[in-house]
């Protein structure tokens, strides 16, 4: 086992030059969700020098590589992202973002980069393959309805189903070389929410031959937050968060609607579908009751991620091999949301972090414009995922 693991660090360390090459291309060159053509070309292209066999996902810019093992087995999937986010990069960095107003602020690039070489590693080390190892390349991650359904849903993924899935995001909070993991529910379902606030528009001087929509919806954020803080059940993690209020008036100009958009996060299907009621109602019943109207769209988005209890135990295993138990450390449930919960619904699937922060240093968090990875984590997660897709086959029951 352990000459296995140096074997694989060796190579890793072999195409470290070519990996950080894979990465800084990537983040100079990112583009936006269900937009990633040249991405995805990019992709394609290593993947097929690679000698993978390279399948394109219709009407999609998803790319999956596949590669077949010299002895028969099970199907491994490991996801990563193609789209970046529409940020102006602010970094110092020689190989920071071409196009401006899009980056790879949430480590996509890291995560293709990761994946490419993972692909250079395994194309060294195909004797020792059991089944098939698929590497899943998605598009529009980032944005509702995201790429993974799909994916799941073209002949491709159904013709050659994997037997299990694995995903990993960067973490800054922690050090490049560390690992982590959460059992069973891991991340949020998220929904965003649109609201269009109505009164009557007029002089701000007049204020009665108006009905101020700016009040109507500042009670109703007020009375929506006191819905999610009294009425949300102790063992269910909840958010209800608004981020975005446009009131086109003046200083004199009383404007005659509000726009107001927010997010939903939370752990729970039943109670996810009751605060969707909630938000309706309550947003509907104070603006009528303060003379106006508004309009509600709850735009439904991804499912909670749930990680396989039994999967994600032997992949944690698998990676305190590789890097050292004192490196794998146990991680809190997250707020966030990924459409990687598409897998995990109808397969074992497992998703987990590794870090990509500074020793010592505190990093900017993901999707700000000045976050930097430390492309240190790309002499470990290559290997970490080859390490783990090639043991897989012998340790998963199902």
């Amino acid at each position: 086992m352990d000459e296995q693991i140096d074997i694989i660090k060796e190579i890793n360390n072999d195409f470290f030059d070519i990996i950080i090459e894979y990465w800084q291309y990537l983040h100079e060159n990112p583009e936006l969700s269900f937009n990633e053509k040249n991405t995805s070309e990019f992709i394609a292209k290593q993947l097929k020098y690679n000698n993978f066999k390279v399948l394109e996902v219709s009407e999609s810019n998803s790319v999956i590589g596949i590669i077949e093992g010299s002895k028969p087995g099970k199907t491994i999937g490991i996801r990563a992202e193609l789209d970046a986010l529409p940020i102006f990069e602010k970094t110092s960095l020689k190989f920071k973002s071409k196009h401006e107003g899009i980056m790879h602020a949430c480590g996509h690039d890291i995560h293709m980069a990761s994946l490419l070489g993972t692909a250079l590693i395994l194309n060294k080390l195909k004797s020792n393959i059991h089944g098939k190892i698929m590497l899943i390349f998605e598009s529009g991650e980032e944005q509702i309805p995201g790429g993974a359904l799909g994916i799941i849903n073209s002949d491709i993924f159904k013709n050659a189903k994997p037997n299990a899935m694995l995903a990993f995001h960067i973490l800054p909070e922690l050090a490049a070389g560390k690992s982590g993991f959460c059992e069973g529910q891991y991340m949020a379902s998220g929904d965003e929410i649109y609201i269009v606030v109505k009164g009557k528009g007029g002089h701000a001087a007049l204020p009665n031959t108006t009905i101020n929509p700016i009040i109507l919806a500042s009670k109703t954020l007020l009375d929506l937050k006191e819905f999610i803080d009294n009425e949300s059940p102790k063992n269910i993690p909840s958010i209800l968060s608004f981020g975005k209020v446009i009131a086109d008036g003046a200083t004199n100009i009383v404007p005659s609607e509000v726009r107001i958009e927010g997010t939903l996060r939370t752990m729970d299907e039943k109670w996810r579908l009751k605060v969707h009621s909630a938000i309706t109602n309550i947003a509907k019943e104070t603006c009528k009751a303060m003379g106006g109207d508004c309009e509600i769209e709850i735009r439904k988005g991804y499912p909670s991620v749930n990680n396989d209890i039994e999967l994600t135990r032997i992949t944690k295993q698998l990676t305190e091999q590789y890097l050292g138990v004192n490196n794998v450390v146990q991680l809190n449930k997250r707020m966030t949301t990924d459409d990687f919960a598409y897998f995990s619904q109808i397969i074992p699937s497992v998703f987990f972090r590794m870090g990509a922060g500074f020793e010592g240093i505190d990093s900017y968090s993901l999707h700000s414009p000045s976050f930097v990875a430390n492309g240190d984590i790309l002499k470990y997660s290559p290997g970490l995922l080859a390490w783990i897709s090639i043991n897989l086959h012998k340790l998963i029951k199902h």
